[in-house]
């Protein structure tokens, strides 16, 4: 997919981050976009932020992706206003206060809401919208977005959060294949923001977290609004890479036809080769990577 003017693009947990930056460069580049996330309020003020530079449509539409009829009444939504979805980012994602814990400490909420927003979110969206790409016979892809942590390697100190991604890298892979073998114009790719720690507001999500998630008031606690803020506080030295630069990387993958949409840097192959040689190996997993 070379162009995408005139297509139409549903990004989930479109109202900030990465998914704010996929929904602002293609709406800039012409695309009808739907902005998904489960605040109407973010959502407005996106939508607002985006349509003045916008050359498609913008549509804002709450959901909750953790709830599988909603997200089913989000694709009647959208396919009742769009004859065909060509891209589907199913980028929702949360971060939990889970790095001073033990993983056999941690509340069972944690990881259900772990769980259900960042693999059944996708799992909701591939069912929901996949059937009706595959019908429309017009060329599309879906593309998931992972971690590093978690989908190259595993951090110990986010159980939680690796254990996801892991999930979304296993389930991506398998889509790949079994788009290809329907033989259509669809395909999967699968998304590693960075190449460094995105500058996100992934770990101040416990503001939206629903109150099904929440057995005490400590897990809607705040302790950074972004990594920016996280370094600032800490004093740790790290690079960042801003959600623009993942926002224009994920396009430009998704124009080449890749899969796996990984940007290059000496870490991450770093990453890649010495887990291929742990696990051919037979070795334990080291203490940290």
């Amino acid at each position: 997919m070379q162009v995408f003017e005139g297509r139409v693009a549903v990004v989930t947990g479109g109202a900030s981050g990465v998914g704010r930056c996929l929904c602002t460069r293609l709406a800039e580049q012409g695309a009808h976009v739907v902005v998904v996330d489960i605040d109407q309020s973010r959502i407005d003020a996106t939508c607002a932020a985006i349509a003045p530079s916008a050359a498609g449509e913008i549509v804002g539409i709450a959901c909750d992706v953790t709830q599988e009829a909603d997200v089913r009444r989000l694709a009647d939504a959208v396919f009742a206003r769009f004859p065909a979805v060509h891209l589907l980012f199913n980028n929702a994602g949360v971060g939990l206060g889970e790095a001073a814990k033990k993983m056999w400490d941690i509340p069972l909420s944690d990881w259900r809401w772990g769980l259900d927003v960042n693999v059944l979110g996708v799992v909701h969206g591939i069912a929901a919208f996949v059937p009706r790409m595959l019908a429309s016979g017009e060329e599309g892809v879906v593309i998931n977005t992972s971690s590093t942590n978690g989908g190259l390697r595993s951090l110990p100190n986010t159980p939680i959060y690796a254990a996801t991604k892991a999930a979304v890298t296993s389930i991506s892979e398998v889509l790949h294949q079994q788009l290809q073998r329907e033989g259509g114009k669809l395909r999967a790719a699968v998304l590693f923001p960075g190449p460094h720690t995105v500058n996100t507001g992934i770990l101040a999500s416990g503001e939206v977290r629903p109150a099904q998630y929440v057995e005490h008031e400590d897990q809607k606690k705040v302790a950074y609004r972004s990594m920016e803020d996280l370094l600032k506080t800490t004093g740790l030295k790290m690079k960042l890479t801003e959600p623009e630069e993942v926002a224009d990387f994920a396009l430009d993958g998704v124009r080449s036809g890749r899969f796996w949409l990984i940007p290059p840097s000496e870490d991450n192959d770093r990453l890649i080769a010495a887990r291929t040689d742990q696990i051919l190996a037979r070795q334990d997993p080291p203490s940290a990577w």
